[in-house]
């Protein structure tokens, strides 16, 4: 028997997977989909989970292949936050296709030994572990689902997954620009929608935003989204030859409860909402972070089942942060008429003369502010050897420090640690 099924092989599944190896835990993912999916629905890596990274000695090629980003946006409004004051060595965002995420993650996951198993479609829960769909049983003392919005592991543990349906929807495209934006990265937003250009590898640029004129579920045909980005940006950057166009909605759920006896949620499957500020992905890397040390500890007899619980107390309060947040941003995303713009145009105006606004936006959207009741976690320190605390905690260990223990996560082992 496994120590630990994980069901569903995203960003979420292969980080906590190689984080169960790392703590010496049985795991094995089992992923519906034959092939990875080449539809990046990810593309933006923030600050916290470029340390995390760093704090498993991973970061490197994540660092080589990105576009680096030095600031961030909140609901798109036209002044962006300047992440240079954070107090991080990884002061920026970085811009990579969720695709090759995966495939880093899996490299990693692999290499620590983990087993992936394609192709196997999880239609239950079992006494001991999951049924697939030809019937067979995958038996395993735990069972994670990181298998998305849609979570057959959460459903068949009967955990609610409370929320509100999608009112508006922006748009989503991976298209090749002959005139793209001399700046690189390009946001426009006004009364008549939004879009920000991201350029991506191979010679592909992403476009996303939001459109009054089309809010509707259907995905956008190349034709209408000139349109919508003509009338937005006044052109249409010479776009052509799309590699992928979407939809997606404001849909805003959170599981009521983050584990239930020997199932436990992660990423999607635990939170769901409109994609603003591109932090879905790093808050479910996040979930794992938090959740990978812990349950390899209780699955190899080194700490008792009731650690799991800090999982739930500890990250269930940053989803609600989340979907709080992103709530708000989707409101001043799609503030189109004269009141809200004229609200947008205020709170931009503040994030550029109020340095400490921008800066506590610039922690929560980074994922930097993130506090547990042991308390926040703790920057890179230079130690007395000589050494960085990050590279200190690659091994997944505690890791004594000059202001006390930290754990394998990086944040305190006790309120005394700041």
């Amino acid at each position: 028997m496994l120590d630990v099924v994980i069901v569903g092989a995203g960003p979420t599944g292969l980080w906590l997977a190689g984080e169960l190896r790392l703590g010496g835990a049985s795991v094995t993912i089992l992923e519906a989909r034959r092939n990875p999916d080449p539809n990046s629905k990810a593309l933006t890596i923030h600050p916290r989970t470029v340390e995390i990274f760093d704090c498993r000695g991973v970061v490197e090629p994540f660092l080589k292949e990105s576009l680096s980003i030095p600031n961030g946006h909140f609901g798109a409004l036209p002044d962006r936050m300047d992440f240079s004051a954070l107090d991080t060595p990884h002061p920026y965002t970085l811009a990579l296709p969720q695709m090759r995420t995966e495939e880093l993650l899996e490299e990693r996951a692999l290499a620590a030994g983990a087993t992936i198993l394609r192709d196997r479609k999880v239609v239950g829960l079992t006494s001991d572990g999951v049924e697939l769909e030809d019937r067979t049983v995958v038996k395993a003392r735990y069972v994670v689902g990181c298998d998305g919005v849609n979570s057959i592991v959460r459903q068949a543990a009967g955990i609610d997954f409370p929320g509100t349906e999608s009112t508006t929807w922006g748009y989503l495209a991976d298209v090749v620009l002959d005139e793209p934006p001399a700046s690189g990265v390009a946001q426009i937003a006004g009364p008549t929608g939004g879009v920000m250009i991201v350029p991506l590898p191979g010679g592909i640029h992403r476009l996303v935003g939001s459109d009054p004129f089309d809010n509707r579920p259907e995905r956008p045909t190349l034709e209408t989204l000139r349109a919508t980005v003509r009338r937005i940006a006044g052109s249409d950057f010479g776009m052509r030859d799309p590699v992928w166009l979407s939809r997606f909605g404001n849909a805003t759920r959170q599981a009521a409860s983050y584990r239930k006896g020997n199932v436990l949620v992660a990423g999607d499957a635990a939170h769901m909402h409109f994609p603003t500020g591109g932090v879905g992905m790093n808050v479910g890397i996040q979930d794992a972070h938090n959740l990978g040390w812990k349950l390899a500890a209780v699955a190899t007899g080194r700490a008792t089942a009731d650690l799991l619980d800090t999982y739930h107390a500890e990250r269930h309060p940053v989803g609600a942060e989340l979907l709080q947040h992103t709530r708000a941003q989707t409101a001043l995303m799609t503030a189109y008429s004269p009141e809200g713009q004229a609200l947008r145009a205020v709170l931009s105006g503040l994030i550029a003369t109020a340095p400490d606004m921008s800066k506590q936006l610039a922690e929560r959207l980074s994922g930097l502010s993130v506090a547990y009741a042991t308390g926040p976690r703790v920057p890179d320190h230079t130690l007395a050897d000589g050494s960085r605390l990050f590279h200190r905690l690659r091994a997944g260990q505690y890791v004594e420090t000059p202001v006390g223990l930290v754990r394998p996560d990086g944040h305190p082992a006790q309120a005394a640690v700041s």
